[in-house]
């Protein structure tokens, strides 16, 4: 048969089937790729850390900004450890709490039906006393 030229097989519709053709290839080209994959998780292993142990934290880490004021409240209430071991921990997230209680019966507290500052004494007097705790607590945490 020299001489002969093999007529191209042609297509419907001009191009080469979806369906087996092209997933053959790529079913291929995934098995390949995924032993190449396996092989270097294999010869290269990630290097082992030390075991994570949730409780203990490390000394130089910072929470974002947001949580600056709430991490450092918690540090702070760390000093009463003289009422014993429970204490730093349920008092810290209890106060909090608190302030997070007060902060959402605000409204029901101080009942003045008036917005102008000068006529909401208490309530006023409440916001600046906790923006101010919060301010203080977020550069105490941000600078320690």
């Amino acid at each position: 048969m020299e001489g002969t030229v093999e007529k191209e097989k042609t297509w419907k519709y001009g191009s080469e089937p979806f369906y087996p053709n092209h997933i053959l290839k790529q079913l291929v080209l995934i098995c390949i790729l995924m032993a190449l994959l396996v092989s270097l998780a294999a010869f290269f292993p990630p290097p082992y850390l030390p075991k994570a142990d949730p409780y203990v934290t490390p000394e130089h880490i910072k929470p974002e900004w947001y949580f600056l004021a709430a991490y450092q409240f918690l540090k702070a209430a760390d000093k009463l450890q003289f009422i014993g071991m429970w204490a730093p921990k349920i008092i810290g997230i209890l106060a909090q709490g608190v302030i997070g209680l007060l902060l959402f019966f605000l409204p029901f507290i101080d009942r003045n039906p008036s917005v102008r500052p000068s006529e909401r004494p208490y309530a006023l007097r409440i916001g600046i006393t906790l923006a101010i705790l919060y301010i203080i607590f977020t550069a105490w945490g941000y600078f320690s």
